[in-house]
């Protein structure tokens, strides 16, 4: 899965995804249920925009938004498949930015926070989908999810599902709604190991309340050093 991610330099944005503005602040420690930033493609103007969406994807036909806290991730293998993801996997795709992401492994003493990011530390976009559920005419909520796939090598050392990483150049592909479903299965792949750099992190990022750039740096016992 995919339950933490940072984004420590929005002014990025404006080239990496084609967009005029970001106004959002720079985050080391990006948690479920917060508010993350989405590019979409404008349907009227056709172009890139961005959002800030509820990371937790509440379809629009459910009566009890507070599901959505379940649904950070999507399975890649099932979206097309499941009630919950399968509208929005259509029609309703988004990019997620980033530019690092955490998972935990068990080691002796408790689990451990590693940090993984690409090699240049540029900014990337998770393959992403968004629904809007609205209860009343004032009374509207718009959330997102990030895709998951099988790991590669380098994250299956630390976990067994690993979030889905475009492609830039994928990047107008996954946003264009008239995309075939066999062009949008070939993009929901393990972004390669020689690509990406990993590290164990700080305990610092265990807790949702820390959001500085100490949570990047690299810290941790011997043996987490030894697994790269």
């Amino acid at each position: 899965m995919c339950g933490r991610f940072s984004l420590t330099d929005p002014e990025a944005l404006m080239d990496r995804f084609e967009i005029s503005k970001t106004r959002i602040r720079p985050r080391y420690n990006i948690a479920p249920t917060q508010d993350v930033a989405v590019v979409r493609k404008d349907p009227q103007l056709q172009k890139n925009r961005l959002d800030l969406m509820h990371w937790g994807l509440v379809p629009s036909w459910t009566k009890n938004p507070s599901s959505g806290s379940r649904m950070i991730n999507a399975r890649s293998e099932t979206v097309e498949q499941k009630p919950s993801f399968r509208n929005a996997f259509r029609s309703q795709r988004c990019l997620i930015p980033a530019d690092g992401f955490f998972e935990w492994k068990k080691l002796p003493g408790g689990k451990h926070p590693f940090y993984f990011r690409l090699q240049g530390g540029e900014v990337f976009a998770f393959a992403g989908l968004w629904e809007r559920w609205q209860a009343t005419a004032s009374l509207s909520l718009t959330s997102c999810c990030i895709l998951t796939t099988t790991p590669n090598d380098m994250v299956a050392k630390i976990h067994d599902r690993m979030p889905v990483i475009l492609p830039s150049r994928a990047y107008s592909t996954w946003l264009d709604p008239s995309t075939s479903t066999l062009s949008l299965r070939s993009l929901l792949l393990p972004y390669p190991s020689s690509q990406m750099v990993s590290f164990p992190v700080s305990g610092l990022v265990n807790s949702v309340g820390n959001d500085q750039p100490d949570c990047l740096e690299p810290s941790g016992p011997a043996e987490s050093r030894l697994l790269f």
